[in-house]
């Protein structure tokens, strides 16, 4: 296969080594009693954190592993959290330290002082001076003068506390901002607008559906709102997935949400499905109205980064490699039950499927998975198998395989697993979990696309497989095949077995894609996998 394959910007290769942030929530919300966001109703006189030290939400950051903090500057209220200059609605008009305090310049100090980059979030909607969602005001006087302030806040931003490795612009922003971006911040990461160099995931559930491609068509890079249904390994613009996510069921800290706070199992649940899948989570905290971020949360970020450090902090051997296959050679027979895959992505996202095998003490060679795309950082739980050597084989490629790793490791931790029978010729397509539930109604019914067109090297017979992981609740699945853009419902039959279809192609095809409908029973839990097999 012939392919020139986008590449990353230094400062995108940079911003995906980090892996994992830390977002933080706090403005009036934190102090309104009601659920949902505030509603303007919060006096400002009521707004006093007296014990608010960014030193420990740094700390939390630390413990948790993370590499950066994005801050909420300013939520779509509209209450800035700095000494700003165009908006009396501020800290600086509330009792804390007399409104001479500056969150956004504390926290800039801890984060130096702790070695962790600072991003900031500032809404584009302002619900206190009349913008909507993107920045939009009722008049051309209005939207004139909010573009005006919005810029200005902006350049407060990034030109008083130091260099900003991310800027957010949630729900995406229509107004001109890219002569100050570009002064001041030109390697930082921009969630969203016309200046977008990374995505939004699609979902709040801190999960990347797997395959998570790291391009896009330069049409959907140009919306400023692509997610992970437009990444394609044909993309001629790189830009990566960022997973947001919350530790509680909120964003902000409410007095009666301290028992949704996620366990260890949930959360790294999280993890393989976002940094495993290849992009970066950032997962939130939220400070309460002391100012400090609770103990039980703490006590979890601590547990979490623990558990990840646990893992795959120490692998049993590690190495680089380039080809087709690279080995791994065992001083003695190990119990393997993952293995971490990185491709050199400075040189772009190359292999489109790829094979682990494991040398058992029998002399034979067996298969431990199968799947699509590497990118960044593939993670891959599989049944333990005493092995003395590791065995990656890039089956299909676009350009000369370069992998930055090969790690394998024993962390005694796989994933629940529930009736899975897996051919060991299938090839993992796919997946799916909650995201679905909450962002594409899950319980009416959700289309799933899979490109599996590097897949069919030659005409033939396929069979695609779902199958359940875990999760207490059922699903319904349907299947239709599309090519070049058109349907051909003949090419599909339902299989011998639930929830297996037949799959037919007379030839090799430019574009060829599955399209799943996928349907929850009774609730959101299920999480499961897609399997694509060569029928002979």
């Amino acid at each position: 296969m012939k392919h020139e394959a986008t590449r990353p910007t230094a400062a995108q290769l940079a911003w995906q080594d980090m892996e994992l942030g830390m977002f933080i929530h706090w403005s009036p919300t934190t102090y309104f009693t009601e659920s949902g966001y505030d509603n303007l109703a919060t006096p400002l006189k009521e707004i006093d954190p007296k014990m608010l030290d960014t030193d420990q939400w740094v700390k939390v950051a630390r413990f948790m592993g993370a590499r950066y903090i994005v801050i909420v500057a300013k939520h779509m209220e509209g209450f800035c959290i700095w000494q700003t200059q165009t908006t009396e609605y501020s800290i600086q008009n509330t009792p804390w330290r007399d409104g001479k305090g500056d969150i956004l310049k504390d926290l800039s100090e801890s984060c130096r002082k702790y070695g962790i980059h600072l991003g900031v979030y500032l809404s584009p909607a302002d619900k206190h001076f009349g913008a909507r969602t993107g920045g939009k005001c009722e008049t051309p006087d209005k939207q004139k003068e909010y573009e005006c302030m919005y810029r200005e806040q902006l350049t407060e931003l990034l030109t008083r506390y130091g260099q900003m490795v991310e800027v957010w612009f949630d729900g995406s922003n229509d107004m001109e901002l890219g002569d100050i971006l570009k002064q001041h911040a030109p390697d930082a990461m921009v969630f969203q607008s016309r200046y977008a160099t990374i995505r939004w995931v699609g979902n709040e559930e801190g999960i990347a559906t797997y395959p998570a491609w790291n391009a896009v068509q330069k049409k959907d890079a140009e919306t400023g709102v692509a997610t992970n249904r437009h990444g394609t390994p044909e993309g001629d613009v790189w830009m990566p997935l960022e997973c947001d996510a919350r530790i509680r069921a909120a964003w902000f800290w409410k007095p009666d949400n301290e028992t949704t706070l996620k366990s260890v199992d949930q959360l790294m649940q999280m993890y393989y499905r976002s940094v495993g899948n290849g992009a970066v989570l950032l997962l939130n905290h939220t400070p309460d109205r002391t100012g400090l971020i609770p103990e039980a949360d703490v006590q979890r970020a601590a547990e979490f980064g623990a558990e990840i450090q646990r893992r795959f902090g120490y692998p049993l051997k590690e190495t680089p490699g380039s080809g087709e296959s690279v080995e791994l050679v065992f001083d003695r027979p190990e119990v393997v039950d993952h293995v971490v895959i990185m491709e050199e992505i400075a040189f772009g996202e190359r292999i489109r499927a790829y094979t682990v095998e494991g040398l058992l003490e029998s002399g034979e060679w067996k298969v431990l998975c199968r799947g699509t795309a590497v990118g960044h950082k593939r993670i891959e739980p599989f049944a333990p198998a005493r092995v003395s050597k590791i065995r990656l084989t890039c089956t299909k490629y676009t350009e000369y395989p370069l992998i930055r790793k090969l790690a394998a490791f024993c962390c005694n931790a796989i994933l629940p697993e529930t009736n899975r029978e897996i051919s060991t010729s299938s090839i993992k397509i796919g997946e799916w979990g909650s995201e679905i539930y909450y962002r594409k109604g899950w319980s009416r019914g959700a289309e799933l696309e899979y490109d599996i067109t590097d897949l069919i090297d030659d005409a033939g017979q396929f069979e695609i497989k779902f199958i359940q992981v875990y999760g207490e609740h059922g699903f319904e699945a349907s299947v239709s095949v599309w090519i070049d853009g058109l349907e051909y419902p003949q090419y599909v039959e339902p299989g011998n077995q639930d929830l297996t279809y037949h799959l037919f192609f007379p030839g090799i095809e430019k574009d060829i894609r599955i399209k799943a409908t996928m349907k929850g029973i009774g609730g959101s839990d299920c999480n499961g996998e897609v399997y694509l097999t060569r029928v002979r």
